[in-house]
């Protein structure tokens, strides 16, 4: 890592990029881009030496998949990891400015509302201050959280446009953009050599990723991967067609809202249909970004259980399970039995409600309409596990057709989670417990040996440090 002292220099120097003459001339945003870009430079440096150690040791990383990261204003835990706080301090001091005004200059990373989002924010900060090699994927969202505003006494939510001063440590990497496809049909050709899947007449959207870093007291630097939706065609000469360029336009609006907000109003099928989009959106990039990435290490899939870890945060990415499947036989010839065994050794899951009516479900009829090739792979699981329910609760109906993934006219994302991964755990050891004796309670007589607990504490220390930084120092002098 440079040496500390060159920071000031740096930043002065991005600030005269940007055409400002002296320091004091700088208002609190461009101190924050100016600081911003110093700080992603020195990321990305570590990023690199961190991809080097992963590849040389073979080290096994850890793919965590979540619909939100709520990791909050990222400038202050960028500098306490760099060691570059007292620094940056120092010098917004010398031009009248503080740590904390500049900091509230930005608008936190619109990327989740609540726990859940919390709880994976905290887990890629902690894997990358205790050195494990990680991956953070979601969605690159314009409108995550809201803003609210006091109308006649009455609250008002507004759509909360963050990457425009929040979005600074954002990284594009249009050169990894994948395509996912949606919709159309589906045959399966049987041949002399196998079953061939032909997938036509469907809908395509570009994923393009683009990547937060995410630093370690350490020296490790991990990546959190987000992806933006846009429509992969050109736009038409509008003189040439006038039908055309408006069909075009639909097109590449329709696209855009996988990635325009979090969690879209459900009420109404159209708004059912986008929430399901969006979830096959990210897991479909997130697999495909994986397996290259996998390749690029000169591996191949077979040693996906030795080297990744992926990890289901609630049901929203559970489609990973018969992603990874249809990745596994579509394109890369595996047989069922040799697909299964590597996804069911790769995955896992965390659970964050015991309430069965929370746990989501999917019409059966649009899961099949949105993603047939993904629909008939879910089938085929349900009906291998549910003749393995059989074999082990024999004439238990009700118990089978409860822990089945397809009955009743539903798609059931618990219960493919639970099938499809190796572990199964609570957000705390109570919550693991209640999962064994209620929810899961069929599944942990099945299985016992796929539940367990994890828990988090390493950012709860880290948050004292920006919350009280006087206690801290107390703290050190009385403990260590």
């Amino acid at each position: 890592m440079r040496e500390n002292r060159e920071f000031s220099r740096e930043v002065t120097d991005k600030l005269f990029a940007k055409g400002i003459r002296a320091p004091e001339e700088a208002d609190a945003t461009s101190w924050y881009t100016a600081i911003a870009a110093v700080v992603r430079e020195r990321l990305e440096d570590g990023r690199r030496r961190t991809a080097e150690r992963e590849k040389a040791g073979r080290i096994k990383r850890v793919a965590y998949l979540c619909m939100e990261f709520l990791v909050g204003r990222l400038l202050l835990s960028h500098l306490e990891a760099l060691d570059l706080r007292a620094e940056c301090e120092a010098l917004l001091a010398e031009h009248g400015r503080t740590l904390e005004e500049i900091r509230d200059s930005a608008c936190d990373p619109g990327l989740g509302n609540g726990g859940l989002g919390r709880l994976a924010a905290c887990f890629l900060d902690s894997l990358s201050h205790l050195g494990y090699a990680a991956i953070g994927y979601s969605i690159c969202y314009e409108n995550g959280l809201f803003r609210q505003k006091l109308v006649d006494g009455a609250q008002v939510e507004l759509p909360d446009d963050w990457i425009p001063s929040g979005g600074a440590f954002l990284i594009p990497r249009p050169e990894l953009a994948v395509a996912v496809r949606f919709g159309g049909r589906v045959q399966e050709c049987h041949k002399a050599d196998g079953m061939h899947v032909v997938h036509t007449e469907y809908d395509e959207v570009r994923a393009v990723p683009y990547d937060l870093l995410i630093p370690g007291e350490g020296g490790t630097v991990n990546t959190l991967r987000l992806w933006r939706a846009s429509d992969p065609s050109p736009m038409p000469d509008k003189r040439e067609s006038q039908a055309g360029y408006i069909k075009a336009l639909r097109e590449k609006s329709a696209a855009a809202e996988l990635s325009r907000q979090l969690y879209p109003p459900d009420h109404h099928e159209e708004g059912k249909l986008l929430r399901l989009s969006q979830q096959y959106f990210l897991v479909s990039a997130s697999m495909q970004n994986l397996i290259a990435e996998h390749f690029l290490r000169g591996e191949t899939p077979d040693t996906l259980p030795e080297l990744v870890a992926i990890h289901v945060n609630d049901t929203h990415p559970a489609l990973v399970i018969p992603e990874l499947m249809r990745l596994l036989m579509d394109q890369y010839s595996y047989s069922w039995e040799r697909a299964w065994g590597i996804v069911t050794a790769t995955v896992s899951y965390t659970n964050h409600t015991v309430l069965p009516e929370a746990l989501e479900c999917w019409r059966a009829d649009l899961f099949a309409v949105k993603l047939p090739r993904i629909y008939s792979i879910v089938e085929e699981i349900n009906r291998r596990a549910t003749a393995d329910f059989w074999r082990a609760f024999p004439g238990d109906f009700e118990r089978i057709s409860g822990m089945a993934v397809v009955a009743y006219g539903q798609v059931r994302m618990a219960n493919l989670s639970v099938i499809g991964a190796h572990t199964v755990n609570g957000v705390s050891r109570m919550h693991s417990e209640i999962l064994k004796e209620t929810v899961f309670s069929d599944f942990y007589r099945y299985s016992p040996e796929k539940f367990t607990s994890v828990t988090n504490g390493v950012v709860h220390r880290r948050w004292l440090l920006h919350a009280n930084r006087e206690l801290c120092a107390l703290l050190d002098e009385l403990i260590g």
